[in-house]
């Protein structure tokens, strides 16, 4: 029987474009097996998805326990993998679990694997060798049945040449590679994913009239590059839904109220203002500040203000990290290379420049110092 003849007729992966259905078929073929997988894509490409399909294909019995390397601090990553026997160390009053053992039987799903420590990576190595793991202050081994999945934005094989990720681990894991296109690169997806959006949110506000698209208005999505990849066109219909609830969304209104945060034209003064009632949380920024925006501006500081109200956390470290690297690429780009000028672009110093560069591993190969 053929791989696709056995797809069960629900994926939680929408789209048919190539890529997509290429990368559905990666999946089904890898999932019944118990090696590990290693998914690489960008921010917002939706690889945690990937992780949870991969499991549901798996059959495996146990849960999926998620874990983003990247959110808990070095000294407390290795007793919450691993877990820890009363008395290990100040304040363990009791035996704990980690979440190796909590995913005993299932998936652990490790997310941003490039940002675990060294010391913790040779362990994580002993783990996928052995199937087997010691608690914090623990002399005994505890037997696993287990499936690792991990995920990165990061070009590990970079990494491992600069000796902050450890290369046998890096072959360990690497055996089957799954690569999360950008939402750009599979731009024939985008409709199914607006109209699984929409019907996901009409769902939970179902007395909440839903908007609609008019065809520039779709035209207009799918001609835009979409840096935020899934993550922002879900942002764009949580837009929608309060901006235009029961209206139909011109072209004009994509590019200038959801991929931007200008207000949009009313007939009435009175449902003007209350449409900016409505969204002035969102936004973070006062309706007087924002009439002045200029369309297209660079996103600003005080448009995170309302995070927390759309996301249950932040990689802080990472997102600020992927902010300076695409500053510093894009200052070089503009300098033809030149790591002087693009230290004065940048405002810092030409040495804190070279620096961050040597940091975060932007190749100097085309750039002139």
């Amino acid at each position: 029987m053929t791989p696709s003849s056995k797809r069960p007729a629900q994926s939680i992966i929408i789209g048919s474009s190539k890529l997509t259905m290429d990368m559905k078929n990666l999946i089904e073929i890898v999932a019944p097996s118990i090696g590990p997988v290693l998914v690489y894509g960008p921010t917002g490409a939706g690889k945690e998805l990937v992780a949870e399909e991969i499991h549901t294909h798996s059959g495996r019995k146990g849960k999926l326990v998620a874990v983003n390397c990247a959110a808990i601090p070095s000294e407390l990553i290795e007793s919450e993998l691993f877990g820890y026997e009363k008395g290990a160390f100040t304040g363990a009053d009791k035996q704990r679990l980690g979440r190796f053992e909590i995913s005993h039987k299932g998936t652990l799903f490790l997310d941003e694997i490039g940002d675990m420590p060294l010391s913790l990576q040779s362990k994580l190595l002993r783990v996928l060798e052995n199937h087997s793991i010691q608690r914090v202050g623990g002399k005994d081994d505890v037997a696993l049945d287990l499936r690792i999945v991990c995920a990165t934005h990061k070009n590990l094989q970079t990494m491992v040449d600069s000796g902050t990720f450890r290369a046998d681990l890096f072959y360990r894991l690497n055996v089957f590679p799954i690569t999360v296109p950008s939402l750009k690169e599979r731009g024939d997806d985008i409709l199914e994913l607006l109209a699984m959006l929409l019907e996901k949110r009409r769902g939970q506000t179902p007395n909440v009239p839903l908007p609609t698209f008019s065809k520039n208005g779709t035209t207009e999505l799918l001609a835009y590059d979409w840096p935020g990849n899934v993550r922002e066109l879900r942002n764009v219909v949580e837009r929608a839904y309060i901006l235009f609830s029961g209206r139909e969304i011109s072209g004009q209104n994509v590019r200038e109220n959801l991929l931007t945060l200008q207000m949009p034209s009313s007939n009435s003064e009175e449902e003007n203002n209350a449409i900016w009632d409505a969204t002035s949380d969102l936004v973070g920024r006062s309706k007087d500040n924002i009439e002045h925006a200029v369309s297209g501006r660079p996103p600003q500081p005080q448009d995170y203000q309302v995070w927390f109200q759309h996301h249950n956390n932040i990689d802080l470290r990472g997102h600020l990290q992927d902010i300076e690297v695409v500053l510093i690429e894009a200052a070089l780009e503009v300098t033809n290379g030149m790591v002087s000028a693009a230290s004065d672009r940048l405002n810092i110093g030409r040495t804190t420049l070279i620096e961050k560069m040597k940091k975060l591993m932007i190749s100097k190969d085309k750039t002139l110092i």
